[in-house]
């Protein structure tokens, strides 16, 4: 019989392996670490794991990580309601709240529009966003989805579906990255990086 690790380690690097972008021998480097470093500390590991799964919820507004049922941007009293961002995951707010420029509220759709995936807008949090927009009539919906396939056609849909509300449906400006040069660009990039050209040294 061929020399192995034991059961319990398999298992554990079994449980590794469940995880998103890891593969057989980071699964395994993981559990190494985990059990042989002092810095490792795998009762806290479980217990933060555990005391996460038990807490954290989604902010029913917009969908954001929350304790209770809203987050605290959405409690914040002092954050305008005139402008809605809408983002494909929660994990998309936290990049745009860092650059201190919109003090608006957003709106997480819990993924985008794939066929080929069985995502359609029954699966995402667009009924939600309809009714948000009933309720809260924003000034402007701004969009804040991928450049992708998926992402075009999930912005498409949206600004349709908006049509009949009557709220001004945006999206943000598409373009050349900070530190990027032209000869680095693709064509797609390029062309809205043209088509959405302003007078310089103006905001």
């Amino acid at each position: 019989m061929p020399l192995d690790y034991p059961d319990s380690f398999r298992e554990l690097v079994r449980q590794f392996r469940r995880l998103p972008g890891i593969g057989p021998r980071s699964a395994e480097r993981i559990a190494l670490w985990v059990l042989r470093s002092r810095d490792a500390k795998p009762e806290q590991l479980v217990s933060a794991i555990s005391w996460a799964h038990e807490k954290l919820t989604m902010c029913r507004l917009c969908g954001f990580f929350a304790e209770q049922e809203e987050c605290p941007l959405c409690l914040d009293e002092g954050r305008s309601g005139r402008e809605l961002c809408v983002v494909e995951s929660p994990t998309d707010i936290l990049p745009l709240e860092r650059t201190g420029v919109f003090r608006g509220r957003y709106h997480s759709l819990g993924g985008k529009l794939s066929p080929l995936d069985g995502i359609g807008p029954e699966q995402l949090r667009i009924a939600e966003l309809i009714e948000r927009i009933g309720e809260e009539r924003p000034s402007e919906v701004i969009l804040a989805l991928g450049v992708d396939v998926e992402g075009e056609a999930t912005s498409h849909y949206l600004a349709e579906m908006l049509a009949p509300t009557g709220v001004h449906v945006t999206r943000i400006a598409q373009g050349l990255p900070a530190g990027g040069g032209v000869e680095h660009a693709d064509q797609i990039t390029l062309h809205r990086a043209l088509a959405n050209r302003g007078v310089y040294g103006q905001r």
